[in-house]
């Protein structure tokens, strides 16, 4: 390898470790977004342990993904041999984890909607249209999506304020009528009364908007993720062979 190829070969592996790092930022702070948004659906599911795990598992990833990006950059720049073999190894660990982890993810595709529908289930068993994220949250679905309950509206006939009241009492957020139209109160959350026993709310559950807005998020993490990995092939190809190439270290390059 020539001294002009060499030279290319260790630039194009820092402005590759450069993008590595900022799609790292990008991953730790989704899972950031998802761990701390109190106005969507990840609200709700923030309940489950499995979900939270996932969120600190993406913040971990990318934080690691910074680091590895930062040391990727210094050992092009100064062509230390140690730091482009530590980086060779933690890249090949890290693409390993990630392929991993999507097949767990595609193949437990049913085991995480069965544990959404016992977590929305449990909301809607709780619900008193207080000021907690997630009856908030789930609010919010409801209104936006147009949509009741998980499956149907018949998922709030276990809900005890339903159950126990001597009204026709119907979940506000649900209703079906138009802005301004009689409910039994203006509210957009808590219980609204029904003037008769059929509820004047959506028929349609959220479970289908549900998931089609949780796909449209994942595709968008998938296609980051991919990237990721692509960038990590291509690190990983070009810092073996500036590793291979470079014979001595010089730490005196390094700054202090």
């Amino acid at each position: 390898m020539g001294k002009g190829c060499l030279t290319a070969t260790k630039y194009f592996l820092f402005l590759l470790n450069l993008i590595f790092f900022l799609c790292g930022g990008v991953i730790m702070g989704f899972g950031l977004w998802l761990l701390l948004d109190n106005q969507s659906f990840i609200v709700i599911l923030n309940d489950s342990a499995a979900v939270k795990a996932a969120c600190y598992t993406l913040i971990a990833v990318g934080a690691l993904s910074m680091l590895m990006g930062f040391l990727g950059c210094l050992g092009a720049i100064y062509e230390i041999r140690c730091l482009l073999g530590l980086y060779f190894g933690c890249l090949l660990l890290i693409l390993i984890a990630q392929v991993t982890a999507g097949a767990l993810i595609y193949f437990q595709k049913d085991v995480l909607n069965e544990e959404m529908s016992k977590v929305v289930t449990k909301v809607l068993d709780v619900y008193t249209g207080s000021d907690a994220p997630a009856q908030q949250a789930w609010d919010f679905i409801q209104r936006n999506m147009a949509c009741c309950g998980w499956t149907g509206r018949q998922d709030w006939s276990g809900n005890p304020t339903v159950v126990n009241s001597s009204q026709l009492l119907f979940p506000c957020s649900c209703h079906s009528g138009p802005p301004g139209a009689p409910a039994g109160n203006a509210s957009d959350s808590g219980f609204c009364e029904a003037p008769t026993p059929d509820w004047p709310v959506y028929e349609a559950g959220c479970s289908a908007s549900v998931e089609k807005w949780l796909l449209t998020n994942m595709g968008v993490v998938l296609g980051i993720c991919v990237g990721v990995a692509l960038i990590e092939l291509l690190g990983m190809i070009l810092s073996i062979c500036l590793c291979r190439k470079v014979h001595a270290e010089d730490y005196t390059k390094v700054p202090y």
